[in-house]
């Protein structure tokens, strides 16, 4: 009895999902300008080109394609506002510890709360950590609530950010990727 070529096909079509993952993973190489670029958007993504290519030393038309480049890589994945949540009326921000719950209704649940600014699927005793912003404690109550209708949570307020938006720079070499 021979492998049958719905096996053999399975086989390849894993072989090149694995061969793509492992190109999505490699590093695009970085010089010192493709660097300093990225320092001067992650401060200021508002820069100009032409004041960017002066900032690190080209013409405007070099940074652009060198932007325009990291962009393609995947090294730049978007450029956005950063917004005052408590000018926006939202004076609570808080994490909130998932339990172990069921993934696919937990996740319908966070696409639904507008008040889930960021949700991590992370390791340990937890399955889920969101950050959430409330506009007071009762918005709190009332969120954490739907939370725990699916397993079962623990919520620390934050109450002063010591430090956020850091600028990322690529990694030193020989430190793992």
């Amino acid at each position: 009895m021979g492998i049958s070529r719905s096996k053999i096909g399975f086989a390849l079509c894993l072989k090149e999902i694995a061969r793509k993952v492992l190109d999505m993973a490699a590093i695009t190489p970085l010089d010192s300008y493709d660097t300093r670029i990225l320092a001067e958007l992650q401060a200021d993504a508002r820069l100009t080109l032409a004041e960017l290519g002066r900032r690190v030393h080209l013409s405007q038309p070099a940074a652009a394609e060198r932007v325009r480049k990291l962009e393609a890589a995947g090294v730049i994945t978007g450029y956005r506002a950063t917004v005052n949540l408590g000018a926006l009326g939202y004076g609570i921000r808080a994490l909130v510890r998932v339990g172990r719950a069921d993934h696919v209704r937990l996740v319908q649940l966070i696409v639904t709360m507008p008040e889930v600014l960021t949700a991590w699927s992370v390791t340990g005793e937890d399955s889920s950590m969101l950050e959430i912003a409330v506009t007071d404690v009762a918005h709190l109550d009332a969120v954490v609530t739907q939370l725990s209708a699916l397993a079962e949570t623990s919520t620390s307020i934050i109450l002063k950010t010591l430090r956020q938006h850091q600028v990322m720079l690529p990694a030193p070499a020989g430190v793992a990727a």
